[in-house]
């Protein structure tokens, strides 16, 4: 057996941590909260928002720091282009929660305070998933998603 075929098992030389290198912002984040739910309209036309706060300091952002309102259905939407167009696999969105719409119920429906609560943290598990994946980064609908205060449901689908 010659030495070229053994693996070579030293440590690499790596630089001692100090403080600012501890307790400095980390070298690359992503975060987003879906917090403070906001029952919007009355009778039939009410719906919930949710606000979506980004913050991150991965160069694929245009914005480093975002906060817009998003409601059901525009987590839906974020999730059929995604399937559309690329090649990741989908985590699931909360359930629409059909039961909850018929009448004669003895709580709030769609619009109780624990229902509410619970579908907020599944939205958030959903967009942390999906915004953490490499390849969905580079998606133009999940920057819309995102940061851009509307979403333009005729925009052209790619890369960003």
């Amino acid at each position: 057996m010659t030495d070229s075929t053994v693996a070579d098992t030293r440590r690499l030389n790596s630089k001692p941590q100090d403080l600012t290198d501890a307790y400095g912002p980390p070298s690359n984040f992503l975060e987003i909260d879906v917090f403070d739910p906001q029952i919007v309209g009355v009778g039939r036309t009410r719906y919930t928002t949710y606000e979506v706060r980004m913050r991150t300091n991965l160069p694929i952002f245009k914005l480093k720091d975002s906060c817009v309102r998003r409601r059901y259905s525009d987590f839906e939407w974020l999730k059929i282009e995604l399937e559309r167009d690329s090649k990741i696999v989908v985590p699931p969105l909360p359930g629409k929660a059909l039961k909850r719409q018929l009448p004669f119920r003895g709580d709030e429906g769609l619009f109780d305070p624990s229902f509410i609560d619970e579908r907020r943290s599944g939205l958030e598990q959903f967009i942390n998933r999906i915004a953490g994946h490499p390849l969905a980064q580079n998606e133009r609908c999940l920057h819309m998603f995102l940061q851009d205060e509307g979403i333009d449901r005729n925009y052209i689908p790619g890369k960003v």
